[in-house]
């Protein structure tokens, strides 16, 4: 087969599953992992293995442009080469453009796609790939194995119940000094909201603050691999990094990728608040239903906030009305 699609959020393994398909494909040992053609990959210096990664908010023409000319050309060192494209997800009037490659690929090209999830307009590029799905971890096993690696059992459960199924993200989140207290900040928001608007301003600034703390691991992680991609580049001759501008703009792009979950996995905290508190007034006394009907409703808004963030609104300003609403529900 000559097409892959890799569905899963980032982070979820599919993206290392494409490169470690790469090297299998590449190495003449079938992807030892120890020989010059494997660290290639890794490392994504390897001539017959290229990444095509979005320049903007979306993919382009320009983008599958590039696809297109890299599937004409031959191998310069394997048998054959491997083609990624990451986030075909946000593909949209573009995507048709990939499909004549896909449907009449030359004979020495593997294209692996990466996607989020599939939208209707991905329908079609779809169906001419072999799909592979990278689900979500399911929670208890993200915490056995940050148990395994010796995380304390109170992090690893904060950690597992925040990082929305995705290794990737619980490995980063560990090195968070602040994530059991973000985390319990959220939680308590319901408590806190007194129905005033200044009450609501205030703790949508905390809220949002502290979101962008949540950053800062990821970020020294980002800075450790640039210094570690140019000490490399260096022992092959390189004055610098070749492509720093690329990578390093690849890298703010996946740091505000990791804001946005951050914040959706805050509000994803806030829901199971309401959760609770509904559970907990249906199993007592609640008058009428009151409490538990109000607590319905404020898992409503708080799912309807995390569906405008996907559309770039202004996160104060909708975490704000957020809060006003909820504090009404119940003042």
């Amino acid at each position: 087969m000559h097409a892959y699609l890799l569905v899963g959020a980032s982070g979820n393994g599919a993206f290392a599953a494409a490169r470690g398909f790469a090297a299998t494909l590449l190495c003449p040992d079938g992807g030892c992992g120890h020989c010059a053609t494997c660290a290639r990959v890794q490392t994504e210096s390897h001539p017959d293995f290229h990444v095509i990664r979005r320049s903007g908010a979306a993919l382009t023409v320009a983008d599958v442009r590039r696809v297109v000319a890299l599937a004409q050309r031959r191998p310069l060192e394997a048998p054959r080469q491997v083609v990624v494209l990451t986030d075909v997800h946000l593909s949209g009037a573009v995507a048709p453009a990939l499909l004549k490659t896909l449907e009449e690929p030359p004979g020495q090209s593997v294209f692996v796609l990466l996607a989020d999830d599939i939208p209707p307009e991905l329908s079609t590029v779809a169906s001419r790939c072999v799909r592979v799905p990278f689900p979500p971890v399911p929670r208890q096993a993200v915490l056995e194995w940050l148990s395994a690696r010796g995380i304390a059992e109170d992090l690893a459960a904060v950690v597992a119940d925040t990082c929305g199924g995705n290794p990737e993200r619980a490995r980063v989140m560990v090195e968070d000094p602040e994530v059991a207290e973000r985390a319990a900040l959220w939680a308590s928001v319901p408590d806190r909201l007194t129905g005033s608007g200044d009450a609501a301003v205030a703790l949508a600034r905390q809220l949002v603050e502290s979101t962008d703390r949540a950053v800062e691991p990821l970020r020294a992680e980002h800075a450790r691999r640039i210094e570690a991609m140019t000490a490399e580049a260096k022992e092959f001759g390189e004055r610098g990094l070749p492509g720093r501008k690329e990578i390093t703009d690849r890298l703010s792009r996946e740091e505000r990728r990791w804001r946005a979950d951050a914040l959706r996995a805050g509000l994803g905290a806030l829901a199971r608040s309401y959760v609770a508190r509904g559970a907990a007034a249906a199993a007592g006394e609640d008058p009428g239903g009151r409490t538990a009907r109000a607590a319905v409703e404020a898992v409503g808004l708080i799912t309807e906030a995390a569906v405008a963030l996907t559309r770039n609104a202004s996160e104060p300003l909708l975490l704000q009305a957020l809060l006003v609403r909820l504090g009404a529900l119940f003042s």
